[in-house]
């Protein structure tokens, strides 16, 4: 028997190449370098590996590399020395065949990239951030964008992805609430799903699809006052109900990896948490794959959390709990061998994750096709057809949030324009966190996408920055109400960004020109790491609040990471646009809306609050006495599922059959939508159930279900849910999951706030489901 054969089943090749492994090759296999340091670009573009790379294969090799394409300025890869779609995958080639031909088993690496929202290397096709995608609440179209992810990346020899983010946002003030989809666990569950289903496909072993890694388990999203990473004070049936949800739902789909999350709940970090890595993910889940770290947090165990006084205690820790590979490698590296010869890990132990690990490269094909075309990679990467999906999922994840006087949308007739705010010409912060340098041409921002749309009358498109995101300069503000005072419309562009220092340099805020200086002013306010103690606008406001003054119709666009609060800005403004961070075609989408092109449909997947003070102010809180502050109610300024349209959809016969079930039984929940404006349009069909009384307080109602639907007006179309036990159950004071006797509210409507009911009884005694 022959691990090389391919005809042998994928268990029986693992186990014979285990079976010739020393120590040294399988601690190789679980860890993870960082890649852009395992090569040198020359001049004519090809790549040399580099001399630690060959010693690190000597000594006993290297399972995985860590973003061998990453381009930003934390790797120092620039557009320069990086490389092309086809130099990317030469380079991976070069790479994977020094490991295979100058190792002793000839071992492939797997080669693990970031794709949050596209592929973080250069010339790769830039979506929309999750924020965005959980926005456009359309399942399909968020598979068809990680079909498209995925085979950028594997066509340049990349095989995993660190994404899905499945975290649930409680406090926006965290830096990365940009990464994630939602407040509520099950649309992020059933966004979960579709990300398995377009990253992974039918079958590994293709040229078009990779390894998903759901990402943090768990609790990442529910920190202490929004910091990246802080504890998590959290009860079992919270963690269960709701932040562990979608990773479930995600592991049934068929996820191959998990990463774990830097945090601790309850003082335990899950880094070398055996109940969440072992007990639930594995044996009570079944989850077949690898688990493994975020960067650097088995080092947290010594220097961070505390809970190990070295090395080798850290790094026992974290295998026995079921950590399989370390990003970065460096503890792993440094400490298991030593750990096993202080009796403080098995070999068995040692085993089982190495095993894990090669069984996933068999899958993924990597033995017997370990390389990859260049040719397909420079065809593939950035084509048209994933920029028009990049455009078309920017444009269903805009929300409108506000239309007073139906300003929207915009004549393109004889248009006098004034574009105005530190995000309408700005590329890199539109894109968000984890991108990569853009080669110039690549990024349409919105004074872009506006020109473009009133195409000969582009002249008649006036710009000014007005001020920075941060900071408290107003020394453009002479030169914006200079162009705002000749303009019919004012549409100022303002918000958040995301955007690391790529070496573009800062605006003269007078002209609007870019200057590149020894010390460029770095905007970033979100991100991740960069966590915030409010969600103002500072200076930017004052900017919409002089603007305001010369009585014109203003429309603000936001992109930004994370929700804003500014209740000024939405009681005076007459229109608002709520983007996040589109993408690359995000000036052309916001166009579209802006003129009508497109009808919005996006809906806020995140509670927009009034004031800071509020959070968290999420829409599925438990039930409470408590109904206000004294300066202020608990209601947000726009709630989760909200966002208008430039058509009008009504409600009607609402109904559920039968009107009672037994515990294990299913009904039908049915409702007519008609649209009852002048335009076509979609409408977010959204589900919740509330239960009335139960043995353990509940939230006052939980998002079950939704349908994106899409109508001609006077169209009517009646959409179906199904109820069952799945959307009935819950954690009662055993931690047993039971469906409960009693009535159930079915609520249907337009947002959490707008809705119209019926009443669903349970009859018999709990049973467990």
């Amino acid at each position: 028997m022959d691990y090389r054969d391919a005809s042998l089943p994928i268990p029986e090749r693992v186990q014979n190449l285990l079976e010739q492994m020393t120590t040294e090759e399988k601690i190789g296999q679980l860890i993870q370098p960082m890649g852009w340091k395992t090569y040198r670009k020359e001049s004519d573009g090809t790549v040399q590996v580099t001399e630690e790379f060959k010693e690190n294969i000597t000594q006993g090799g290297v399972g995985s590399l860590y973003g061998v394409l990453r381009a930003d300025p934390w790797t120092e890869v620039t557009l320069e020395t990086g490389l092309t779609p086809g130099q990317g995958a030469a380079a991976t080639n070069e790479i994977q065949r020094y490991a295979i031909e100058n190792s002793r088993l000839g071992i492939p690496i797997l080669f693990g990239e970031e794709c949050s929202h596209g592929h973080m290397a250069i010339g790769a096709t830039v979506f929309p951030v999750p924020l965005t995608v959980g926005s456009t609440w359309n399942t399909e179209l968020y598979r068809k964008m990680c079909e498209a992810i995925a085979v950028e990346t594997r066509s340049q020899g990349g095989a995993a992805t660190y994404s899905p983010v499945l975290d649930v946002v409680r406090d926006p003030r965290w830096g990365r609430t940009e990464e994630c989809f939602a407040e509520d666990p099950y649309l992020i569950g059933e966004l979960a799903v579709e990300a398995i289903r377009g990253l992974q496909g039918e079958r590994l072993d293709s040229d078009r699809t990779i390894m998903a890694t759901l990402k943090h388990f768990a609790g990442y999203g529910s920190s202490e006052g929004g910091r990246n990473a802080a504890p998590v004070h959290m009860g079992q049936r919270e963690l269960h109900e709701v932040d562990l949800l979608p990773f479930k739902k995600a592991v049934e789909a068929g996820a191959c990896s998990v990463m774990t999350a830097y945090n601790e709940i309850d003082g335990v970090p899950c880094t070398s948490s055996t109940y969440l890595l072992n007990d639930l993910l594995r044996e009570q889940w079944g989850f077949e794959g690898f688990v493994i770290t975020d960067f650097g947090a088995i080092q947290m165990l010594v220097s961070g959390h505390n809970t190990a006084e070295n090395g080798e205690q850290a790094v026992a820790q974290s295998l026995q709990a079921g950590v399989d590979m370390e990003m970065s490698g460096f503890m792993y590296r440094k400490h298991l061998a030593k750990a096993l010869e202080q009796g403080l890990i098995r070999h068995q132990d040692l085993d089982t994750a190495v095993w894990r690990i090669l069984e996933m490269k068999f899958r993924l094909g990597l033995f017997e096709q370990p390389y990859v075309d260049p040719d397909f990679a420079e065809r593939v990467i950035g084509c048209e057809e994933h920029v028009e999906l990049a455009r078309k999922t920017a444009q269903e994840g805009i929300v409108l949030l506000k239309n007073e006087g139906n300003l929207l949308p915009l004549s393109k007739t004889n248009p006098k324009i004034a574009v105005l705010g530190p995000n309408a010409n700005h590329t890199y912060n539109q894109l968000g966190d984890y991108t990569s340098p853009q080669p110039s041409g690549q990024i349409v921002t919105v004074l872009e996408g506006i020109r473009r749309k009133v195409g000969a009358q582009a002249d008649q498109i006036l710009y000014a920055p007005g001020c920075r995101i941060k900071g408290d300069s107003r020394e453009g503000f002479a030169q914006a109400l200079a162009c705002a005072e000749q303009a019919d419309v004012i549409v100022m562009v303002m918000g958040g960004s995301s955007a690391r220092d790529f070496g573009e340099g800062t605006i003269d805020l007078r002209t609007g020109a870019s200057v590149v200086t020894d010390n460029p002013w770095n905007d970033m306010e979100c991100g991740e790491g960069i966590d915030r103690s409010s969600l103002n606008l500072g200076v930017q406001l004052e900017l919409v609040q002089e603007v305001c003054k010369l009585g014109k119709p203003v429309v603000v666009v936001y992109i930004n990471g994370r929700p804003i609060a500014e209740p000024w800005i939405d009681e005076h403004v007459h229109a608002i646009l709520e983007a996040w961070y589109p993408g690359q075609e995000g000036g052309n989408a916001v166009a579209d809306i802006l003129f009508g092109d497109v009808n919005p449909s996006g809906r806020l997947t995140i509670s927009i609050p009034k004031h800071v003070g509020q959070l968290p102010v999420v829409y599925n809180a438990r039930r409470t006495r408590g109904k206000r502050y004294l300066e202020m109610d608990l209601e947000p300024q726009y709630p989760f599922g909200f966002g208008l349209s430039y058509t009008e959809f009504e409600y009607d016969h609402v109904r559920v059959v039968p009107e009672m079930i037994e515990p294990n039984g299913e009904a039908e929940v049915q409702v007519e939508v008609t649209n009852t404006g002048k335009v076509a349009g979609a409408e977010v069909v959204q589900f919740y159930i509330t239960d009335e009384a139960a043995s353990v307080t509940r939230p006052e109602m939980s998002l079950k279900g939704f349908r994106k639907i899409y109508l001609e007006p006077g169209q009517t179309q009646t959409v179906t849910f199904t109820v069952n036990a799945e959307h009935l159950e819950l954690m009662d004071s055993r931690y047993q999951w039971v469906v409960e006797p009693g009535k159930f509210r079915l609520m249907v409507g337009s947002s959490s706030k707008k809705w119209k009911a019926c009443d669903l009884q349970v009859r018999s005694e709990v049973r467990p489901v």
